[in-house]
C-alpha cells in the first residue's frame, strides 16, 4: 500500500474558485438548507415537549396547539442562535459546509462573535439584503457591506 499519495483537500474542479466570493445562487442554496434544518429542529422540539407531556399524563394527553406567532418567533430565534454560533466558531453553517462556503471578516479571518450576532440578526430581519450580491461585482450582500464580511468558497477544514 502506497503512503506517499497526496490527496488534495480542495477538489480539482473547485480549485479555481477557492477563496473567491460566492454569488447569490450558492448562498441561497446554503440558506435554504439551513432553514430546513432549523424547521426540523423546531419541529423536533415541539414533538419532544409533547412526548414528555404524554409520558407525564398519558390519559389526559392532547397535543399542544402550535400557534403560528410563537412557532415563527421560536424558529427565528433558533435560526439567529444557529447562525451566530456557526459563523463565530467555524465560519460556516451546515448549509455553507455542503456548498463549500465560509463567512469571513474584513481581513479574511474568523468573524467575531458580536459581528456574527449582528450579521445573523440582519440576515433574519432583512433577508432581501442578500439580493444585492447579485448586482454587486464583489458579491457583497447588504449585510456584508454594513458589517464588512464576505462569503467565500472554501472547502478546507476548520
Amino acid at each position: 500500500m502506497r503512503t506517499d499519495v497526496h490527496v488534495p483537500i480542495v477538489p480539482r474542479e473547485a480549485q479555481p474558485y477557492q477563496g473567491l466570493r460566492a454569488g447569490l445562487v450558492t448562498r441561497t442554496l446554503a440558506g435554504v438548507i439551513d432553514g430546513v434544518l432549523v424547521v426540523l429542529a423546531v419541529l423536533a422540539g415541539y414533538l419532544g415537549v409533547n412526548g414528555l407531556k404524554f409520558l407525564i399524563h398519558p390519559r389526559s394527553f392532547q397535543f399542544s396547539e402550535a400557534s403560528p406567532l410563537p412557532a415563527v418567533t421560536t424558529a427565528l430565534l433558533v435560526l439567529v442562535g444557529y447562525l451566530c454560533i456557526a459563523w463565530s466558531t467555524s465560519g460556516r453553517t451546515y448549509g455553507c459546509h455542503l456548498m463549500g462556503l465560509r463567512v469571513v471578516g474584513g481581513r479574511g479571518g474568523r468573524v467575531r462573535p458580536l459581528v456574527a450576532l449582528l450579521r445573523a440578526l440582519f440576515y433574519v430581519v432583512f433577508p432581501i439584503g442578500l439580493l444585492l450580491c447579485a448586482g454587486d461585482r464583489r458579491h457583497h450582500s447588504l449585510q456584508d457591506i454594513v458589517l464588512r464580511t464576505s462569503v467565500i468558497y472554501d472547502w478546507r477544514r476548520g
